[in-house]
């Protein structure tokens, strides 16, 4: 058989290689620039620590050129970037507490970056293995089995740990995990399997209300399912960041696959009354409300686990002003889990408005690929995967950002590749692998016939039509293109 040979394609992989370097020096010269800041010298591990990171991010690329040569040449430079700065950062800060004595000291930079490895790893095994996007189509009951068990996990006695007041993590020895951001993952792929199967049961008309097209009382069973699920998230584990997301996340990926408005008007109609209640009946709900709307009071500024965070948090950034203190000058230690849930907060006081703004640029850099990927597909389930995956990333910088800045209450959700956290950053690398799966489905350009070995398919329709019997009407021969679909189907 003749090899496949698509003819005026471009890959885009040297593009790809031009910007990693790129995203490379970047992330190595705010490394220095913090140490030289800071300490008046590069570090001692500079070389073996860029090093190596730099040739587990060539070895990524290079295993895309072998498994997926038409994936989307911006996505992984992009990540890698934003993982970059994020390192630096926590660096910035690691060096800070080192020098006050106080935890959690200098050890969280190592943590990072041994994540980051871990998350570089996870990202080209998802490549190599998952050699067709569609094939996950087959998991989409287990992979619900498996979502609903990482959120419940943590409520589980023993390995369930309450941390800073939600109860998110499960903890064994030394070692601690959120499941909450692979089950987003293993959820997304359950969606979308779910509803590719479904939309055409949803998408039917219903009554019309105020100029809405309204779904039958028989298909609400899905998105009330979901939203179960996400109040019980809010009320057990007092985890506002993770409701918002598995809910948004099925509401948006229900309208895509039925192209219908009153889903997203009936999700938040049903989420606002679930707040509403649960601010109703549940105390810690009326705290995470009060602290956003009087964060200056002076009883709950001075309140363990108050709003003293989120103030210093605003000051930090008006500190910042439009271009920033300068990487390592600043004083963002003073916010308390800078490194984590406040990250964002300790960027603007270093870089400023403009760094800021850079940086959100990068993310819609990143989200706009992955919704660009999500239109090119064209299977449907590689479609609504592209876009719940690319929507988690979209949300969770929403939440977050919204919460830094005092747009919406603090969730509890990290920033994505930039914030401390090696659940979070794990996960974000094999949903970046996964975008890169699909787009490389979604721009591989179809073979060319004459490239094609054709003789098996032409036999096979040569037998069907010796069985035709002879007073039929004869068979329409079957269109070149369809010939050459047969044939690049064919095992």
């Amino acid at each position: 058989m003749a090899t496949v040979v698509p003819g005026g394609a471009r890959p885009g992989r040297w593009s790809e290689l031009l910007l990693l370097i790129f995203a490379l020096g970047l992330s190595f010269f705010a490394y220095a620039q913090v140490a030289l800041a800071v300490t008046g010298r590069l570090p001692t591990q500079m070389a073996v620590q860029c090093g190596g990171f730099t040739v587990l991010v060539i070895a990524v690329h290079l295993i895309l050129r072998w498994r997926a040569p038409y994936a989307d040449p911006v996505i992984m430079p992009a990540a890698v970037l934003l993982n970059g700065v994020g390192l630096a950062m926590i660096y910035r800060l690691a060096l800070r507490y080192e020098e006050l004595g106080v935890n959690p000291g200098p050890v969280i930079a190592n943590k990072q970056l041994i994540w980051t490895v871990l998350g570089l790893v996870a990202a080209a095994v998802t490549v190599i293995w998952l050699r067709d996007h569609r094939s996950l189509r087959r998991f989409t009951y287990t992979a619900m089995v498996l979502g609903l068990f990482g959120l419940v996990a943590p409520l589980a006695p023993l390995i369930g740990a309450n941390v800073n007041g939600s109860q998110i993590w499960i903890r064994v020895g030394p070692m601690s995990f959120q499941p909450a951001e692979m089950a987003k993952i293993a959820l997304a792929v359950f969606f979308a399997g779910y509803l590719v199967t479904r939309r055409d049961a949803l998408a039917l008309a219903g009554p019309k209300v105020a100029g809405l097209q309204l779904p039958r009382l028989r298909d609400m069973g899905p998105i009330m399912m979901a939203w179960l699920i996400s109040v019980g998230l809010l009320v057990f584990e007092r985890d506002l960041g993770t409701s918002l997301l598995i809910f948004g996340l099925f509401v948006v990926v229900i309208y895509v696959a039925t192209n219908r408005p009153s889903w997203i008007v009936i999700g938040l109609m049903l989420f606002s009354g679930g707040v509403a209640l649960a601010y109703r009946l549940f105390a810690h709900v009326q705290r995470r409300i009060e602290i956003w709307l009087n964060p200056f009071d002076q009883s709950l500024y001075d309140a363990q686990g108050g709003s003293g965070q989120l103030v210093q948090g605003l000051f930090g950034l008006a500190n910042g002003g439009l271009f920033g203190t300068g990487l390592g000058r600043g004083r963002p230690d003073i916010t308390p889990l800078a490194y984590s849930d406040f990250i964002f907060a300790a960027i603007g006081e270093e870089l400023g408005l403009t760094g800021v703004v850079a940086l959100l640029l990068i993310y819609l850099v990143l989200v706009e690929r992955g919704f660009r990927t999500a239109v090119g597909i064209r299977d449907g389930f590689g479609k609504l995967l592209a876009t719940g995956l690319s929507f988690t990333l979209a949300f969770q910088l929403f939440v977050v950002v919204g919460g830094v800045t005092r747009v919406i209450p603090l969730t509890g959700l990290v920033t994505p590749f930039l914030a401390y956290g090696g659940s979070a950053l794990l996960a974000n690398w094999i949903v970046v692998a996964l975008l890169l799966r699909i787009s490389d489905g979604a721009r591989r350009p179809p073979p060319a016939t004459s490239e094609i070995d054709l003789g098996p398919v032409l036999a096979a329709q040569a037998a069907r039509d010796a069985r035709q019997p002879a007073a039929s009407t004869p068979r329409r021969p079957m269109p070149a293109d369809q010939i050459a679909t047969e044939a690049v189907r064919r095992p």
